[in-house]
């Protein structure tokens, strides 16, 4: 028998997610500590413990997202907007269906009342773990997972040349990287990826998450901050989160009036270089949309080479009615924005 308790010691929570072979930065408690101090963010975090051990046996990390609030400037039309994200959980021990599947329950009770649908994404192959739940629909979502357990010279033959061919431009133009180091550039790097949002008509995140990511991540070497430079000015911005085995590609963003000195491309390719040369194994590309979908970005990763997967993701709507609402709300948004 399991006890659900949101009472658990954080140095355990961590020790037990560092330990578990799917175990991810987005389950640890340094996220959840970002996302509390993170403006229109509500973290939900949950534990199981095995009643007759007294040891942790599964954990459960989410967050409740409201990035429309401020835009629509109503907190009553925000919570239409409202939705919550799994990222890379549950984690269970023991592969146990029934432990999985009481965290995730015990989780909907809380995000139901405070978002119109949760979406649990894998960041890795777990078969058929999520299978049985009640109500949750998959939807297949493609990633490209690039190899850095290679030298540099081996990964840039895997990479496409026309890719290659932008990276040379971005070198012979002048453009440089450079690794915030001190939290008042957070602004510009914001600036960048709000300039990129707003051209595609996506909400962003407040500033307060990348600011609160600064504060507490980078200091434990669980994310960077980079920014490209031409001349004298800032053209392009990444931020990566790190753990482990893993380089997870964050958010990124760049400068309109720049794209002709590919600051994007550039960037990526600096932190590709950089985690080879700090013994990363994997980057995680992010994300690269619904496979019957067109999607533009993922042209732009395919083209860095990597192995093109599909983990999927699992989606459980609380309120179809209201979901209806967000979807035509969420148009309306984009055409007049």
């Amino acid at each position: 028998m399991s006890l659900v308790t949101i009472d658990i010691n954080d140095e355990k929570w961590d020790e037990f997610v560092f330990n578990h072979p799917y175990g991810n930065i987005f389950q640890t408690t340094s996220i959840y500590d970002v996302y509390k101090a993170t403006k229109n963010y509500t973290p939900i975090k949950i534990c199981s413990i095995d009643e007759v051990t007294g040891e942790i046996n599964g954990i459960l990390l989410g967050v409740i997202i409201n990035e429309l609030n401020a835009i629509l400037g109503s907190d009553f039309l925000g919570s239409f907007s409202t939705h919550s994200v799994v990222h890379s959980g549950p984690l269970v021990s023991d592969n146990s269906f029934g432990t999985l599947s009481k965290l995730i329950v015990e989780y909907d009770k809380v995000a139901e009342n405070k978002s119109l649908y949760n979406e649990i994404w894998n960041l890795f192959d777990r078969g058929s773990s999520f299978n049985n739940l009640d109500n949750y629909i998959y939807e297949g979502h493609l990633n490209f997972l690039i190899n850095l357990d290679q030298s540099e010279d081996e990964l840039w033959r895997e990479i496409h040349k026309a890719r290659k061919k932008n990276i040379n431009r971005a070198t012979k133009g002048g453009v440089i990287v450079e690794e915030i180091n001190n939290k008042k550039m957070i602004p510009i790097f914001y600036k960048l990826l709000k300039e990129t949002y707003d051209n595609v008509k996506i909400p962003l995140a407040d500033i307060t998450l990348f600011e609160s990511a600064f504060e507490q991540l980078v200091p434990k070497n669980m994310a960077k901050f980079f920014l490209a430079r031409h001349e004298d000015q800032y053209i392009g911005a990444r931020a990566v989160l790190t753990y482990k085995n893993f380089v997870h590609d964050w958010y990124a963003g760049a400068s309109n009036n720049a794209l002709s000195l590919y600051p994007n491309d550039f960037l990526v390719w600096h932190i590709l270089k950089w985690g080879i040369e700090n013994n990363y194994k994997v980057f995680d590309f992010g994300g690269a949309g619904k496979p019957d979908v067109e999607y533009g970005p993922r042209e732009f990763k395919r083209r860095f080479g990597g192995e093109l997967v599909n983990y999927g993701r699992y989606r459980l709507t609380y309120s179809p009615l209201k979901k209806k609402f967000t979807n035509f709300g969420f148009k309306i948004y984009q055409k007049f924005t």
